[in-house]
């Protein structure tokens, strides 16, 4: 009987621990590495262009003009189309 709870102890955390704590560690090293000008989107569903960062907030420009600080870790991920709009010419 202790076996068995032993071995899906470790089933649990190959499972569904460690793989959480991989993610994590990528999601903030990741917002660690912003910077200005990236196209970012936040976690309520806000798109913008980061125009200034400090430690723990990120400053993004809305629209022209407009400027919004949010916490850094509210920041989810890049903004959809934000590959596409890459300074690299197209090639024909």
């Amino acid at each position: 009987m202790p076996m068995f709870m032993i071995m899906m102890i470790a089933v649990f955390y190959f499972i569904l621990i460690r793989p959480q704590q991989k993610k994590q560690k990528e999601q903030d090293s990741w917002l660690k590495s912003l910077k200005k000008g990236d196209d970012v989107v936040t976690s309520g569903g806000v798109i913008g262009r980061i125009s200034g960062l400090t430690d723990n907030t990120v400053t993004l420009e809305v629209q022209e003009k407009v400027r919004i600080k949010v916490l850094r870790s509210s920041v989810s991920g890049k903004a959809p189309g934000a590959a596409a709009t890459t300074t690299e010419p197209e090639k024909k």
